[in-house]
């Protein structure tokens, strides 16, 4: 007599719906974490050096802002108001009623100048005087002389803010929380 062999494809059946199921909540959470919580973002522009490099990759936190206004040096993601469908990363240099300018390169808000230690050289120009709106923040890269920002395209609406980069994940070697 030989041995019989048999399988039970109801089992496997149930186990593969299982695993099936699990795929599909996993998934779904992601987006929602992705969509709510926070994302990974890749720098592509040396418009933030010394700060971020292209390639760097950064945590962003989408949340932040609805728990707490924009701060003057937060770092973000935003969606580039001339093109939407493009991120930028900038750093918030000022809020809802400042005033700020730009006189020989150097940073001034409500008429006191910003030490901002961040910069990549010495920046050149002058803009300004600017008070920036209600529902907006005037945004810069720390790369003054290479950055397209609020200078060039205004302020920022709130709307068109992602989330606040708090870390850079990657590469290994330039792990770090992104302090303002």
């Amino acid at each position: 007599m030989e041995p019989s062999i048999s399988f039970n494809w109801k089992k496997l059946g149930r186990g593969v719906w299982e695993f099936a199921k699990t795929l599909i909540i996993a998934f779904i959470l992601a987006q929602l974490i992705m969509v709510s919580v926070a994302q990974a973002f890749q720098v592509e522009q040396y418009s933030m050096e010394p700060t971020l490099l292209p390639h760097d990759r950064v945590l962003v936190v989408k949340f932040s802002y609805r728990l707490r206004p924009p701060h003057r040096g937060d770092v973000i993601v935003l969606r580039y108001p001339l093109n939407p469908q493009r991120n930028y990363i900038k750093r918030i240099v000022a809020v809802p009623e400042d005033t700020l300018e730009v006189k020989s390169g150097a940073l001034y808000v409500n008429d006191m100048r910003i030490n901002e230690p961040y910069l990549n050289g010495t920046p050149q120009g002058n803009y300004g005087p600017f008070t920036v709106p209600p529902d907006s923040v005037f945004v810069m890269g720390d790369n003054r002389n290479n950055s397209e920002d609020s200078r060039a395209f205004g302020a920022l609406k709130k709307e068109f803010i992602v989330g606040q980069a708090l870390l850079v994940y990657w590469p290994l070697g330039h792990v770090r929380i992104l302090a303002r």
